[in-house]
């Protein structure tokens, strides 16, 4: 009895202990020049005393043991705080820097670390030293049963050397803008999460005038519903029949028979098998002269569609398990030797084209001197997978509507920031009739809780096949959705339709997305006069037998990225059939010729998934925004 006792004294005295949420913590960035908020929970009627910077704030908790404490604005001083707070207990925060405090989130190309392009940024990530570069990084997880008290872990960290790796690539280069130009401490809240549509990140408030998204927030209350739905879309396992697992396909004893030739890289639907799912077993033998250097040995297989586990000589040295990681293994040491060595990789695909994505890096470094991998390899199927019954879909729990916002981001709506960086789409791309309507409900949403905070979003880059005729586009149409949306106060777009990859969803450039993000926010968030956006089209308007096309965000004039004349420009009657014009510089203007098509009645400009050259530039360099608009 004694020892139940002594066990509900010790969790009753826990339970009255002072918390606080994992946001407010040691080494935070707290925001410079505003009124300030902190909170956390104690026993209820508690009393807190809240002492920084010699001044002492004072409160009681609430019934429900909730407390917060109003704090006066304080400038970025340099200066390292301590913050103590005192109730029954007593929490010393510790390395508090004022500064400013960017929320940045998103999906995948937003959540992407340095670590993710530590080939193209090495020498950033080496030559990184800035303690007063901060990121807080939000777990990621949904939450279907309304909003979050707090944060499910998270703590700060200072972008210093190997400590930058897991920093958004995008906001480190976006912070290190902005902290280089003003001087002053920047912490990055990266609330992102790969894969996820606008509507997880807003509010069941905000999507009041989304029916469709309300049924489905009505029913995911209902626990039972979700179980059972859950339930009924659960797969059992596949059993794997893997031939090449079972023989060992990969073990250097293993004698290969009725291997054939493919070539890598390349989808293996396009090189004579018809329509399979299932696992293919690839093999190359390469000869390593005796002087090259085996010190560090890197092994690039670009992106493989969809997973893959790769061996060496017999041993694993990786692999993954969906298809957009670039492949970029670290051999062992002692596993290459002089001689005949051998590559074997296990590709598992399950729907599509399965095999290597083209137009990627595939090769053998050696120090100085790199091995090509391209070309002929040694295929075999290892495992046809059967057509399984469909069965209905389950819930994705970080994609319902309010999911994230629940979890990611009410937990600090409290907090003070200076602005918010939005790098999202790609999951709206099946919807983009909707999407500017849910972007100004976003920004809406946030701003409940932010008000009039800076909204800068990045425009969707190319991405997929090129195509040289005129066409219909989803990608196309969320740029636009994005460009509409530029009536809204105090917001900025960056336009990225020159920095993406045909062949990969999530480009290498992240550096200048972050550097044209700091561009605006120097504008929106800072009152600095500069040309801070690529050209947004105002005005079309036909005289004769020609449109003339003006601009917002040109600088001293228009041209072209690469001296030629304007591309891309397609015009169209009432019919919106698109034909391609063409298009000639004036200035400040673009003149398109119509002669061919004087009833011309709407624009467009770059209007693809991916369009071939789009070429528009202002005098800063920063390329046009995609558009389409009527002619008047």
């Amino acid at each position: 009895m004694k020892k139940f006792i002594f066990f509900f004294l010790i969790l009753g005295s826990l339970q009255a202990q002072i918390r606080l949420p994992k946001l407010i913590s040691d080494g935070m960035i707290l925001q410079r020049d505003a009124p300030l908020t902190l909170w956390g929970w104690a026993s209820p009627g508690e009393s807190i005393a809240l002492t920084l910077a010699g001044k002492t704030y004072k409160t009681k908790t609430s019934p429900q043991g909730d407390w917060k404490i109003q704090i006066p604005a304080h400038a970025a001083d340099g200066k390292a705080h301590e913050i103590s707070i005192k109730g029954k207990n007593q929490i010393i925060l510790k390395d508090v820097y004022f500064g400013d405090v960017w929320l940045c989130s998103g999906q995948s190309n937003m959540v992407h670390q340095l670590d993710i392009h530590d080939v193209t940024y090495a020498r950033d990530i080496e030559e990184a030293n800035f303690p007063l570069i901060r990121q807080f990084l939000v777990p990621t997880i949904g939450r279907l049963q309304g909003p979050a008290k707090d944060l499910s872990g998270g703590s700060w960290q200072k972008a210093i050397g190997e400590n930058v790796r897991p920093f958004s690539a995008v906001a480190y280069f976006f912070a290190r803008e902005i902290h280089l130009k003003y001087g002053i401490p920047v912490g990055i809240i990266n609330s992102s999460y790969g894969g996820t549509p606008i509507e997880a990140w807003t509010s069941e408030e905000g999507l009041k005038d989304f029916p469709d998204f309300t049924t489905t927030l009505n029913k995911n209350k209902d626990s039972i519903y979700v179980a059972e739905t859950q339930k009924a879309a659960f797969t059992p396992p596949r059993a794997s029949k893997d031939l090449g697992m079972a023989e060992k396909w990969f073990s250097t004893e293993y004698t290969p028979k009725a291997w054939r030739s493919i070539q890598v890289p390349g989808y293996w639907e396009d090189q004579g098998i018809r329509n399979l799912d299932g696992v293919v077993w690839y093999r190359k033998e390469i000869q390593i002269s005796a002087d090259a250097s085996l010190d560090a040995p890197k092994l690039w297989l670009g992106r493989i569609v969809d997973a893959d586990e790769v061996f060496i000589n017999g041993q694993k040295i990786g692999g993954f398990t969906y298809q957009y990681p670039q492949r970029r293994y670290k051999v062992p040491q002692n596993l290459l030797k002089p001689g005949k060595n051998l590559i074997v990789v296990k590709v598992s695909n399950f729907f599509g084209k399965g095999g290597f994505v083209p137009d990627k890096p595939h090769a053998l470094i050696l120090g100085k001197d790199t091995i090509d991998l391209r070309g002929e390899w040694k295929y075999k199927v290892g495992e046809v997978f059967e057509p399984q019954a469909p069965r209905p879909m389950g819930i994705s729990v970080q994609n319902q509507p309010s999911s994230l916002f629940n979890s990611m981001i009410h937990p600090f709506v409290n907090f003070s920031i200076k602005g918010v960086l939005w790098y999202q789409g790609e999951s709206n791309a099946g919807r983009p009739q909707i999407y500017e309507k849910q972007i100004r409900a976003l920004v809406a949403d946030w701003r409940r809780h932010w008000p009039e905070v800076p909204f800068i979003h990045a425009q969707l880059p190319g991405f997929m096949e090129y195509t040289y005729l005129p066409t219909e586009s989803n990608w196309a149409q969320l740029r636009e959705a994005s460009r509409r949306t530029l009536d809204i106060p105090r917001t900025a777009m960056t336009v990225n339709i020159d920095l993406g990859e045909w062949n990969d969803i999530h480009p290498d450039n992240k550096l200048d997305v972050g550097r044209r993000m700091a561009l605006a926010a120097r504008k929106i968030a800072y009152g600095d006069e500069l040309v801070y956006s690529g050209p947004i089209i105002q005005k079309a308007q036909k005289q004769g037998q020609k449109i003339i096309l003006s601009f917002e965000h040109i600088g001293s004039a228009l041209s072209t990225a690469d001296g030629e004349e304007p591309q891309e420009f397609a015009v169209a009657g009432s019919d919106k059939k698109f034909k391609w014009v063409k298009a000639t510089l004036q200035g400040k203007q673009i003149l398109l010729d119509i002669s061919e098509l004087p009833e011309a009645k709407y624009v467009r400009y770059a209007w693809a998934d991916n369009p071939v050259n789009p070429n528009v530039i202002n005098s800063e360099g920063l390329p046009a925004s995609p558009f389409e608009i009527e002619v008047n």
